[in-house]
């Protein structure tokens, strides 16, 4: 049976709701994210990226190329409840669905061909009800596989719907830049590029053999099994997690500690806050850094207790970046936690206090939008 798989991504989601919410936002470059200038761009408005703003940019560089642009902190807890309403609406179309984040998934609709007309006006019916219940504008890519599917969702942005069918995949391939390639990021294009390797269709006059010799067998076999658009992964659901975490990799190196610090800050909050939406408390708490050279450090450490709080994350996270010793050539950061517990699961040096007081946080972030109102104090730790 020839597999149908749908990859539904939301446009701009972050700004998309902003927008949403703010009338005096729309049709204003709108940047989301970043911290006194310092971090990094969340998500931006379709205004915005015509003056060449991009997700993970440093906001200091998002500010001098686009200065009369609108710049927020955004409101997570805001586009967790729409993100909500998007899957609860993904239900209804698929019984197979792999979340890949919070504004994107694959659906699996093999075999459901006697539920509808065509996979085309499936899509559009689909997209015209998230519209209208949501308010927020999808893009839709339609393939044998998950590798095309995502690659034919980004490729007609905003409100698009590209449907590649099995006989014209190579067509469909051949004239994309490898970069489109999962896993092709900035140092494996530039080894590409000095073999002369530009496009899809270039990567796949390559023999395996070739490939080898200069990646290995793990990344050969990676570029040229997608490069004859061959993915027979399937869409897997997601149970528990094992982890939650967030990293960013930046457009541009982060050249000091205290910027690091504050994107950490950033970090620490979000996955503070995820835990807590979970009802999880972790155990552990890992630090992720990556530099230039693309050289990567990870650290952990045991909490005393397992906690889902701001300030014991950001505390052992802040210990272990420093212990590190490296504050220049910063690609990425990354917090991350595991071991988790159920909220309930007290302990004798369980804090009521604090479970209030960041309660009492959620619910204001969830009404205001900040995602942030324990950052003034934690920086003065």
């Amino acid at each position: 049976m020839e597999r149908i798989i749908m990859h539904v991504d939301m446009d701009a989601f972050f700004a998309s709701v902003e927008q949403l919410d703010h009338e005096e936002y729309r049709g204003k470059p709108l940047i989301v994210g970043g911290i006194g200038g310092r971090g990094v761009v969340s998500t931006c408005s379709y205004e915005a990226r015509k003056f060449g703003v991009h997700s993970a940019m440093p906001t200091a560089k998002a500010m001098k190329l686009c200065p009369q642009g609108i710049f927020i902190q955004g409101n997570y807890p805001r586009y967790a409840e729409v993100s909500q309403q998007i899957f609860d609406i993904f239900d209804h179309y698929s019984p197979l669905i792999e979340p890949l984040s919070i504004d994107e998934a694959f659906l699996d609709l093999t075999g459901m061909e006697r539920l509808m007309d065509s996979p085309r006006q499936y899509a559009l019916k689909l997209k015209q009800e998230i519209k209208e219940k949501t308010g927020i504008v999808a893009s839709v890519g339609i393939a044998p596989n998950k590798f095309l599917a995502k690659i034919a969702s980004d490729l007609d942005k905003p409100d698009g719907l590209v449907i590649v069918n099995k006989d014209r995949v190579q067509e469909f391939l051949d004239p994309l830049p490898v970069r489109r390639i999962w896993g092709v990021g900035a140092k494996t294009a530039a080894i590409l590029d000095r073999m002369r390797v530009k496009t899809i269709a270039d990567l796949r006059k390559m023999s395996y053999e070739e490939l080898h010799k200069t990646f290995g067998d793990k990344t050969a076999q990676h570029l040229f099994l997608l490069a004859q658009g061959i993915d027979e992964r399937p869409v897997a659901p997601r149970g528990r997690a094992k982890s939650i975490g967030n990293e960013t990799t930046f457009s541009e190196d982060l050249q000091s500690a205290e910027a690091a610090l504050e994107v950490l800050l950033y970090l620490s909050v979000k996955v503070g806050w995820r835990l807590r939406q979970a009802g999880f408390k972790a155990k552990t708490v890992q630090l992720k850094l990556r530099q230039s050279d693309f050289s990567t450090f990870t650290r952990q450490k045991q909490l005393f207790e397992p906690s889902n709080f701001d300030n014991d994350i950001y505390t052992v996270i802040k210990e272990l970046f420093e212990n590190l010793n490296i504050t220049r050539g910063i690609r990425l950061l990354g917090v991350s936690t595991t071991g988790f517990e159920e909220m309930e699961s007290l302990s004798l040096f369980h804090d009521e206090k604090k479970d209030r007081l960041y309660q009492a946080i959620d619910d204001i972030n969830s009404k205001f939008g900040n995602l942030g109102v324990t950052r003034g104090a934690l920086l003065k730790k």
